[in-house]
This record gives structure tokens, sequence and C-alpha cells, in this order.
């Protein structure tokens, strides 16, 4: 028998915020977390801006040790977890952590220290790299740390596929669950990549926004977009078993009901121009939640404020929700936080619980010209109170990985 899954944690550090709450709030103020890059000397680069953590100093929360010995992608893993777990409120005495798995993803993985190892490589000679080199660079060691860090023992994975992967990450998580094959997982996604190599890659391949007014530079589905915002940050959910939640008292902020995942089989970049890939992901999830198309009240879009992502996501929706597409409230919060690469859907994620927990739906701050090819009931520049009961949140990635959640309020 397929069991139910509940959200009984969440946990995040964010662009906009250092905690869940301060995150939401600043949805909710309609914060716009993208400035030019503190990181390194821009002064080169065609892309200056990012969404920076600010004001972020590791030693707040972990040890000197462990600030040593962490890549700052595991760091914000590490952090976030702590939040979501504590909120779970789940204990060694209420929780067999034997059966509790960690499904925390990074699209790219410790970018900083391998672009910081690689140039000690190059001025100083192979014998100086660090041997904390590989450890702290791999894309599984968020999800391995955190597991270190909270002793939890059940299945330990990082699932990546580029923009898409925390999304997968809690997709997965929610089939583990169901399944019976765990109890409880902590899922989400981190991602660090703000550094030379990173923003000069990604302006490189023409993907970045060359803006240098921050309030015009991540414009998801406006008609002026050209290109995204890179972000950074984590976050993470924790998923559990109904019964489990119930049993011990937990608090439960929604449920999961379905998840679907799809691939384009098309570009290595660029999505399929007829959105049939995401498509098909949001009719499996649908298919899978056992819903109809118009029950969705909202969908966070994946909305990067590029060209064709933005284009291909609109056509997507209307594919998969056939009529239902002309009332459904639909928004990217991406002008808030930046794309969060690997960590975006968990990001986002812990948004559709909000606006579930809230009943209010995220607006795309900074949307002025409206496209006539995007022509969805985008909810511009001010937050919507609205009914939310069932929220679909996408992720598309690079390689043509496409995957969507859908989320429902809880009911007993």
């Amino acid at each position: 028998m397929e069991r139910r899954v509940v959200i009984t944690g969440i946990g995040a550090i964010t662009p906009i915020g250092k905690n869940v709450e301060e995150s939401w709030k600043s949805i909710e103020n309609k914060k716009c977390g993208i400035d030019r890059i503190t990181a390194f000397d821009v002064s080169t680069y065609k892309s200056t801006l990012g969404a920076e953590v600010k004001d972020f100093n590791p030693a707040d929360y972990l040890d000197i040790k462990q600030t040593k010995r962490l890549d700052r992608s595991s760091q914000f893993a590490i952090i976030s977890a702590r939040e979501a777990f504590k909120d779970s409120g789940m204990t060694s005495e209420n929780t067999d952590f034997d059966r509790v798995g960690i499904f925390v993803s990074s699209g790219i993985g410790g970018l900083i220290t391998i672009q910081n190892q690689c140039t000690i490589n190059c001025e100083k000679g192979h014998s100086r790299i660090s041997p904390m080199f590989i450890p702290m660079s791999i894309a599984n060691m968020p999800a391995g740390n955190i597991a270190i860090d909270l002793g939890l023992k059940g299945e330990s994975i990082s699932i990546v596929t580029a923009c898409a992967s925390s999304t997968h990450a809690i997709g997965e998580a929610y089939k583990t669950i169901k399944h019976g094959y765990e109890d409880a997982v902590l899922a989400g996604g981190t991602e660090a990549s703000i550094c030379e190599v990173g923003i000069g890659g990604f302006e490189n391949m023409k993907a970045l926004s060359n803006s240098d007014d921050k309030n015009r530079a991540s414009i998801p589905f406006d008609k002026e977009r050209n290109g995204f915002v890179m972000g950074e940050g984590a976050a993470v959910v924790v998923l559990e078993e109904l019964e489990h939640a119930k049993k011990r008292g937990a608090k439960i902020y929604a449920e999961v009901i379905g998840f679907g995942a799809t691939s384009d089989a098309y570009h290595i970049t660029s999505p399929a121009p007829d959105g049939e890939g995401g498509a098909k992901a949001m009719t499996r999830a649908i298919e899978d939640a056992k819903i109809k198309p118009e029950e969705i009240d909202y969908i966070n879009a994946h909305g990067t404020s590029t060209s064709l992502n933005d284009l291909t996501e609109t056509m997507a929706i209307k594919k998969a929700l056939g009529d239902a597409s002309k009332k459904v409230m639909v928004s990217s919060t991406k002008g808030n936080t930046g794309h969060l690469l690997g960590a975006a859907g968990a990001v986002e994620a812990v948004f559709c619980v909000k606006a579930i927990e809230k009943q209010i739906v995220p607006p795309t701050i900074n949307y002025k010209v409206k496209d006539e090819n995007c022509d969805l009931d985008i909810v511009p520049n001010e937050p919507r109170n609205a009914k939310v009961n069932v929220v679909m949140s996408n992720s598309l990635g690079f390689g043509g990985h496409n995957a969507s959640i859908i989320l429902r309020k809880y009911e007993d």
C-alpha cells in the first residue's frame, strides 16, 4: 500500500534571508536580493550582478574545524538542514535515525574549492594541493556532511541534474517514503558557485544578464528579460510518512502528492522548443497526484529570466494544463533570489510551503513589460491573497532534465 508523505520541517539560507522566516518575509516585502558581486573583482566582467548570501560568516554557525573543511556549498547545506531538522521536532527518542535519509543535491558542487585548488596547483605545484580538496569539492558531500552532522543513517544520495537537482531530490525522497523504504528524508539542495570561473563560464555561454540595474536583471517572463542572475544558498525540507509524523505529534505544513520527471533528449543547454519535455513532467506529476489540472491553484515556475526558458515553460504549462492554464496563478521568485542553480527547486519548494501556509501567492517582482508570448497570469509585483491549496513547482535543467512536484494543503 502506498503511504502518504507530508512535510514537517523547513530550512533555508538565501540571498534574501538567513533562515526561512527572514526569506519569506522578504518575499512578502518584495525584496530583491540582487546586487553587485562582492566575492571578487567583477570590473572586467560583463555580468557584474549576483544574488549573494549577505554578511555570511560561517563561524556564526560552525566550529573552526568545520569552517576549514567544508566548501561554502556544504556550509549552506548543513545550516539549512539543521534549521529544517530542528523545525521538524525529530529526535532519536521519537524517530529511528536508521530510517531517516538525506537526499540533498548540488548542481555543481564545490566550485569555489575547485577554483582555489587549481590556482594553487598552477602557482605552487601539485604538492601544495590540500588533502581536503576532493572531499570538499565533490557534489555528494553536502548530503554526506549533513548525515555526519545530524547522525542520520538512512539512504544518503545526491542527485545531480543541473538546475532540476533539488526538485529531483524532493521527488525521489517522496517516492522513497511513499513505497516504504524510509520513514523520513531530509531533501533539498545547495549551491555556491559565485566565483570567477562560475560567472565566467555562464557569461561566456551568454546565459547571464548583462544588466547593471539590479531591478531589471532577473525579470522572469518580462519581455525585456536578457538572461539569469546567479544566486547562492540552500534549502532543505523534511519529508515524512504521515502516520509516523502523527504518532510523534509533528506539525504538518503540507502534503506531497505528485512528482513527475522527464528528459527533453534535445540539446545540452537549450530546452526543447515546443516545451514538450516540461509539459510531460507536469502531466506525470498531475497523474501521480490523481488530480485534475484545474485543481492546481498556483505554479511556482522555473522562470529563469532567459528568453528561451520562459517562453518554452509557458508553452509547457499550456500543454500540460490545457484550458486550466488560463486561470492558474503563476510566478517566479527568481526576481528575489536570482537563480540558485541546483538549489533553486528546494528554495522554491519552501516558498510553496509558505504560500500554502499563509494563503499568499509570491509575486514576480520587477515585472514591467508584458510579453504577449508569455500570456499566463504571472502575478506581477505584489503578493496576492488567494486560495492556495494545491501548488506545483517546476525545475528545468541543462541536459534536458525536467522535474515537477505537487504539494497540497494537508487534510487528515
